[in-house]
């Protein structure tokens, strides 16, 4: 188990570890509880990563030997709970709370599986584009607020660049490149931005055309994260993000994951391959051109 931020990518990995140590010890939360020698309720809050109360590592360890772990299970636990320090996103006005766990996750994760059908993903916005959706949706915010907003967006992209990447895969409804956002000449840059994107080596970037009809997926924008680890279970994590109106909501539950990784196969098997999908985009760029 690797070292990770105790936002909630960190939490989700303690809270899974703690949870499957002790359902493999047959125990239920009040009986780790009175081992541990803590309550009940503290039992619940470490095994739920939504709760935004700080991580005791020394807690960490007593439930983790409450539930009979492994030396190695229980330092790699601790070691997690040990890395309390916040990414650039925490405590910045500029990133909603609601995106918090999604910015986290992004750093934690191997993989982002993303279906947009309004506009384009943030991680792949132009800044003329993210400028115009954002003048768009925060009406009552000034042109300083929305201007911060617009570099945070611009600095969350940095996550493509790290050391190891994350691996982008976009499925974009072709309504995506049809809504004028900012302007022909912000559209223009966008579509050429999408298509050298798509290029690069982490990044796979498909069009869902009109012509595909009804598909699968049948609802909003969507995200996959996860990060597979098989020969340490613990170490792997898989959320869910739900784009909404001023909120985000996250799924975790397994069933739920499942679900949502169904739907994005089904609408990668729908879309155009890579290669199509960048003729669409040079097209579409094509037809935006003076």
């Amino acid at each position: 188990m690797t070292a990770t931020l105790t936002g909630p990518a960190g939490r989700m990995q303690i809270a899974r570890g703690l949870s499957a140590l002790r359902e493999r010890r047959g125990l239920t939360q009040a009986q780790v509880a009175e081992r541990a020698g803590v309550s009940k309720a503290t039992v619940s809050r470490y095994e739920m990563w939504q709760d935004r109360a700080r991580i005791r590592w020394a807690t960490v360890k007593a439930l983790a030997d409450a539930c009979d772990a492994s030396a190695g299970e229980r330092d790699a636990l601790v070691k997690v709970a040990k890395s309390q320090t916040d990414g650039w996103w925490v405590g910045n006005s500029a990133v909603p709370h609601w995106m918090d766990p999604l910015v986290s996750f992004e750093h934690e994760a191997a993989y982002e599986h993303v279906y947009a059908n309004t506009v384009v993903p943030g991680l792949l916005q132009t800044r003329l584009y993210a400028l115009a959706i954002h003048q768009a949706r925060e009406l009552r915010s000034s042109n300083g607020e929305i201007e911060r907003m617009v570099d945070a967006r611009i600095q969350r992209q940095e996550i493509l660049r790290r050391d190891p990447t994350l691996h982008l895969w976009v499925v974009l409804d072709e309504a995506v490149l049809r809504r004028d956002v900012g302007g022909r000449a912000v559209m223009a840059e966008q579509m050429a931005h999408l298509h050298e994107m798509a290029q690069a080596p982490n990044v796979d970037i498909q069009v869902l055309p009109f012509t595909a009809g009804a598909h699968a997926a049948g609802t909003g924008h969507f995200v996959v994260l996860g990060r597979d680890d098989e020969r340490n279970p613990l170490n792997s994590m898989a959320v869910v993000y739900i784009e909404m109106r001023r909120r985000g909501l996250y799924l975790d539950e397994a069933e739920d994951v499942r679900s949502y990784k169904l739907t994005f196969d089904y609408l990668r098997s729908q879309a155009a391959d890579p290669s199509a999908s960048l003729r669409l985009l040079a097209r579409v760029r094509q037809e935006l051109s003076p």
